[in-house]
């Protein structure tokens, strides 16, 4: 596992995915020191101001201002900020769920295989945007409300991929040794199946990340997602679409941040399934 970490380190994919996720990340963390204004801040003598380099713009206002004469740069900061937040926690929530459920299906099989199985099955017959919207007008607006509806929809992603996997690792000799010098159930999924599995799950995570952040862009910008009062891209993009002829800026800056968000997760996780799976970094691909 530390040398295909170490292989992974190696990789350009990879090594270009962290630096533009850290440096996403950065902003999310320090929003309240590098954004110039409060987000929420309006400044109606100043509606539609143009970016700073254009005839018009204000150096107060790098990015312009948006209809409310609220600064761009600084909603697109914290918009980094519940971005990230919910990339983060909506995919460990996912993949925690999914990865229990996956394990226990894969190793046990049978009655609990086919029962779990067929709940994968129901709830992956929704489609996921769909069911998120639903889940959204039932739980109401607000983050922890957007992270635990893609939790709900997304675990099943993880479920369905990692059994697969579980399956074949439990039918190696290492896995029945274990069974017979008196390891658990638990200790030889923990110690044995686990570890066999994480390469897959550390992939799949990085791309749910990305999944969330289209998810959420997608709820925020309908207005089912972390509500108004909270800045997000998807938000922003909303509120952009009636003005889009007289500043197309503050439509493009918020679908370009997502776009290099997402982009970044997807590097990321393509990187590692090339460096972490031992078939695809045996033939070069």
């Amino acid at each position: 596992m530390a040398s295909a970490m170490s292989r992974s380190l190696r990789s350009p994919r990879v090594l270009i995915a962290l630096g533009m996720i850290f440096c996403i990340a950065f902003c999310a963390v320090f929003a309240g020191w590098i954004a110039p204004h409060d987000p929420g801040d309006q400044n109606l003598l100043s509606i539609l101001t143009p970016p700073a380099w254009v005839d018009g713009g204000d150096p107060n206002y790098p990015l312009g201002t948006d209809s409310l004469g609220r600064c761009v740069l600084s909603r697109l900061i914290y918009g980094a900020r519940t971005a990230m937040l919910v990339a983060l926690f909506a995919s460990l929530g996912a993949m925690i769920v999914g990865t229990i459920l996956a394990h226990v299906s894969g190793y046990f099989g049978g009655a609990v295989d086919w029962l779990i199985g067929r709940l994968v099955d129901v709830w992956m017959s929704f489609p996921p945007v769909i069911l998120s919207l639903i889940l959204m007008v039932g739980l109401g607006v607000g983050l922890s409300k957007v992270i635990l509806a893609i939790v709900l929809v997304d675990w099943t992603r993880f479920c369905r991929v990692l059994r697969s996997e579980v399956l074949i690792v439990t039918r190696h000799d290492y896995v029945a040794a274990a069974r017979l010098l008196g390891f658990s159930h638990w200790q030889t999924i923990v110690r044995e199946v686990l570890p066999a599995t994480t390469p897959l799950l550390i992939t799949l995570i990085s791309l749910e990340m990305a999944i969330a952040v289209v998810v959420e862009a997608i709820l925020s910008f309908i207005g089912l997602g972390v509500g108004a009062n909270t800045p997000a891209w998807g938000q922003m993009i909303a509120d952009a679409r009636q003005y889009v002829y007289q500043s197309p800026w503050n439509l493009l800056l918020p679908i370009l941040a997502i776009f290099l968000t997402v982009t970044a997760f997807n590097l990321l996780g393509d990187g590692l399934r090339r460096t972490l799976d031992v078939r695809l970094a045996e033939t070069g691909r």
